[in-house]
């Protein structure tokens, strides 16, 4: 388990002008955020990528690996790896785009939305420990803000 923002931060660096930096703030959160949800999804023998990968292909999009790569800004190497990975686990499955038969869409096996919806529940209670000292209606607000960010044209 990883250990609380506060016991890996001396007061002197927590009292620096970079914790005035939005930017190293979302990605300090990032970090704590990302090592709680891999430690609570390896017990699934996931990690936050590939249950992203996951998540998404067990929803009604049929993404292809592409369209993977752009919504979580990765390279697409790294999704050809992380998607390898799932179907050689039987989780997904690589089928033809309707739409466009030179790519692939990622669909989620059966057992693949019978791992989500478990999986779900240990990244439900790792996102509780890391945003537990906010109120709801904090959570909120740092939600809609951060979706804001995330995606800016919509």
């Amino acid at each position: 388990m990883p250990k609380p923002a506060d016991a890996i931060a001396p007061q002197g660096l927590r009292s620096s002008a970079l914790t005035d930096d939005v930017s190293f703030l979302l990605a300090r959160a990032n970090a704590i955020a990302l090592a709680a949800g891999n430690a609570a999804l390896a017990e699934h023998g996931l990690k936050a990528r590939s249950y992203s990968v996951l998540v998404l292909a067990s929803g009604d999009a049929r993404p292809s690996q592409r369209e993977l790569a752009e919504f979580l800004r990765l390279d697409p190497s790294q999704v050809v790896s992380l998607v390898d990975e799932l179907q050689s686990r039987g989780l997904v499955e690589r089928r033809p785009d309707p739409s466009d038969r030179r790519a692939n869409v990622v669909v989620a096996t059966d057992a693949g939305r019978s791992l989500v919806a478990t999986a779900r529940e240990s990244a439900r209670a790792a996102e509780e420990r890391v945003h537990g000292q906010l109120s709801a209606e904090d959570r909120e607000t740092l939600g809609a803000l951060l979706r804001a960010l995330a995606f800016p044209s919509e």
